[in-house]
């Protein structure tokens, strides 16, 4: 584990970034979303503004990867999108630890790349596309991140997705695990989900917007409850699961190995 902590500025959404529009066209309602190049292109202002305290997930992913960080060893970004998480980790962590950024979407990645040439960072970092449902891609990991990732995996494959990461895992390496979830009781999850909502508005989302996304997103995103993917990571190995983060129906767990 590392024992050096460090502290930058974090990468985050602002106003200077292209605004996301993808879901004022009420048609776009009627297409499953995509990580496509018109979702890269606002991925930032979309991620900054739909993911609550957002910045904070940000900054405690790099504390708790900082904790558990070895020295050439490697980090992966699974789902790395358009890489801001390792532009937070690259300005914190040691230059001897290699980073993976993965991800399904093309388009994503040459953001991602684009970002890490602006910054002019020097690390060893390889930016692979890859579809976890089908590709074994971790090895030799001391940190694995999957931010906002897994719920947009088939549930039927899910369990070898985790099981996959747990064995390309190092002994005592972390896996940090961000979601959008579900609650069993019903009153509480229409509260969470309408006090989400909520937030969205106060973002410059208008109703429409909302409802366009909602419907795009339905057969693409699923949700787990949090015991659900608690059994996930024990089912797979990990002898140490816990929650570190929590806003109404989203969930942040670190499972060591």
């Amino acid at each position: 584990m590392s024992d050096t902590p460090k502290t930058s500025r974090l990468e985050l959404a602002s106003d200077s970034l292209p605004q996301d529009r993808v879901f004022v066209d009420p048609s776009s309602a009627g297409v499953d979303f995509q990580f496509d190049g018109k979702t890269a292109a606002v991925f930032d202002d979309m991620v900054g503004r739909s993911v609550p305290m957002y910045d904070e997930i940000q900054r405690l992913t790099v504390e708790l990867a900082n904790d558990f960080a070895v020295p050439r060893t490697r980090l992966y970004d699974l789902g790395c999108s358009t890489g801001t998480t390792l532009l937070n980790l690259d300005a914190v962590l040691p230059q001897d630890v290699s980073f993976v950024g993965v991800d399904n979407a093309p388009e994503m990645l040459a953001k991602a790349r684009t970002k890490f040439t602006a910054r002019g960072a020097q690390r060893d970092i390889d930016f692979i596309t890859a579809d976890l449902q089908q590709d074994r891609v971790v090895e030799d990991a001391s940190v694995v991140i999957i931010l906002l990732t897994l719920q947009f995996i088939r549930p039927l494959n899910r369990a070898s997705v985790i099981r996959r990461i747990y064995e390309g895992m190092r002994e005592q390496a972390a896996l940090i695990l961000v979601e959008k979830i579900i609650v069993d009781n019903g009153l509480f999850n229409r509260m969470f989900i309408r006090h989400y909502y909520d937030m969205k508005r106060r973002n410059g989302y208008s109703e429409s917007e909302i409802a366009n996304k909602r419907e795009a997103l339905e057969n693409v995103l699923i949700p787990y409850r949090p015991e659900e993917n608690v059994a996930l990571l024990k089912e797979a190995g990990f002898n140490q699961v816990e929650e570190f983060f929590r806003w109404y129906n989203f969930n942040g767990m670190i499972a060591v190995k």
